[in-house]
This record gives structure tokens, sequence and C-alpha cells, in this order.
């Protein structure tokens, strides 16, 4: 959901529609916009993944102070999990500045104050989440945020948060949105406590969060031809017993999932503008395929149409009707 484009705002009317939108997503605060009102732009949108949110910015510099008095206002207790996606940001809470640079993460307790900022043009992808949907203390969430980067789970949910901001809108209202939004508070909750070291959830929330990750990381790894269920239990220091045993309980065939989610990458970069001029057998090797009659026989299983046809198809879609002019 769109909340505020400072394109379509008058510019003396664009501090106030920027305070507005965001008291709409996310919790009070004081902003204060770094330069001339007129030249203030904005682009945000806030995307709902069960009782956990998407809230993306794309602005003009400001700070956001978060003040003791900000606290006793009402406000739902919060996390944030935000990937930089433009612009370094500032960042400091519990005594501790930092610089966040693009596609780095940033946790921000919103329980307690803070003071974040950037200069000139900057971009941030935030999940939000409910503490008691978390189920961490705050001592976790305190001591896992400023060693994030320290942990191995740091890049695949990153990763995740990045993807998942990209296609949030049709994401979003998908029917699996809600349990979408679920498996990414499970990867959060995995990510705190390796980056905190507390011993006291780790097992617990490895074990709860295996399968998350298994698919997570087999999405992020999708176009590599040397995936697959070696690679995968490696990675996540598990048998190859036990990755079998946590598809199949989910109602998942490995092969066949990774095939499918291969396919769907497929099916996606045919119909995209640099894949209608691809060869079909170089984007069946992009999307992991070794064997493009492999491919071509899969996807026309999975679609009803050979691969050359389907991106026929879509560069005629792009074109438009004879005589239309696009």
């Amino acid at each position: 959901m769109q909340l505020l484009d400072t394109a379509v705002v008058a510019p003396e009317d664009r501090v106030a529609a920027f305070r507005a939108a965001f008291d709409q997503a996310s919790v009070p605060c004081r902003i204060e916009h770094l330069g001339p009102d007129e030249r203030v732009h904005s682009r945000m949108h806030l995307w709902h993944f069960g009782a956990a949110n998407l809230f993306t910015t794309d602005a003009s510099g400001f700070r956001l102070v978060r003040t003791p008095r900000h606290l006793r206002l009402e406000s739902p207790p919060l996390i944030a999990l935000a990937v930089q996606a433009g612009g370094v940001g500032r960042f400091g809470q519990f005594g501790v500045q930092s610089l966040v640079p693009t596609r780095q993460l940033m946790l921000s307790d919103l329980t307690a104050p803070y003071e974040f900022s950037w200069e000139e043009t900057g971009g941030s992808r935030a999940f939000q989440i409910p503490y008691d949907l978390l189920g961490l203390p705050p001592d976790v969430v305190r001591r896992a945020a400023p060693r994030l980067r320290g942990s191995p789970v740091h890049d695949l949910v990153r990763d995740h948060l990045v993807r998942l901001a990209a296609a949030a809108e049709p994401l979003s209202a998908d029917p699996g949105a809600a349990s979408l939004g679920a498996a990414t508070v499970e990867l959060v909750r995995a990510l705190l406590v390796s980056a905190a070291g507390d011993d006291r959830y780790a097992r617990a929330v490895r074990e709860e969060t295996l399968l998350t990750r298994l698919l997570a990381y087999a999405r992020a790894h999708l176009t590599e031809p040397d995936l697959g269920p070696q690679r995968l239990a490696a990675a996540h220091n598990i048998s190859l017993r036990r990755l079998y045993s946590e598809f199949s309980r989910a109602g998942l065939h490995l092969e066949q999932w990774l095939i499918a989610e291969r396919l769907e990458v497929a099916r996606a970069e045919l119909g995209s503008p640099a894949g209608r001029h691809r060869s079909v057998a170089a984007v069946a090797r992009r999307c992991g395929f070794a064997d493009p009659s492999h491919f071509a026989r899969r996807f026309r299983q999975a679609y009803g149409v050979p691969p050359r046809e389907w991106q026929q198809a879509a560069a005629r879609r792009t074109a438009g009707p004879p005589g239309s002019g696009q």
C-alpha cells in the first residue's frame, strides 16, 4: 500500500504529508528534514504480512529522534530490522553509534530512544515485528543489535528482506502473505539469537527455524547448478536423512520443489525485457538447469507451452496490438 508519493503533493504540503505517512507506519518520533522544505521528497509504502509489516522509505535527507517523551505516547512494542537500500544511514541507540552502509542490516528496538538519519537521498526497507510475536526478551534483542554482522545468518536474512521488498506488492496480496510473514519472523529470530550468542534460546530457535532457513538458503542460491541435497545439508550441518525429513513433514519433495522454484525463476526471466533477447538454453543455464532439453521438457509439463513459445508470447504482449504505436 502506498502511503506517500511527494511527486503528487504540493511542495508546501510535503513536510506535513511526510509526518502523517510516517505516523501511520511506525512509532511516534521527532522528524527533522536536512534541507529546505521545498526540496523534501519521499515515497513510502507499508505492506502487511500477517501481524508483521514491511515499511519502505525512499527520501531526501532527514533525521528521526525518538525520545523518552515519545515513549510515553501509546504505541505497540515493536522491533524493526531494516536493510539500508540506498545512501549511508547513521544510527544511535543504547550509547552505540554506527554507520549503516547500503545492503547492511540495522536493528532498532522501538521501545527505547534512538536516532537515525541519512543525508542527501537514501532508502530503507524495515520489517517491523511486535515483541510478542518475536518471542524474545529485550535483553537478547539489545545484545544482538550491534553484533548482527558477526552472525553467519546475517547475509541470508538480508537477502531475504531484499527479495521480499522487491516483490512486496504481489507477495502481500497473495493468500500466503501471513505465512510468509511468520517465516520471516522466524528468520529474524534466528539471526538475533545467533548474534546475541544466547544458549538459552539457541537450540529451540535452530529447531523451529530449520525449514525456513533451508528454504531461504535454497531460494538465495537457486541459480547455482551445484545446489542440491548434499550442499543444503552441509550448509546447515545436518544429515541428508534429516534434510529429507524436514521437507517431507512440510509436504514437500525436495528435488521437485527445487525444479519448480527454478522453473518459476526461468519463466520470469523469459518474460523480462533482458530475457526475451537471450536463447532458451542460456536462460536455462542461468536458472540452474545444466541440460536445456530437460529444462524445456519440464517447462512444458509445468506451463503447457514450450519455453520458446512463452518467450515469444511475452514479447508480443509487451509490443501491444498492431498499430498501437507501443
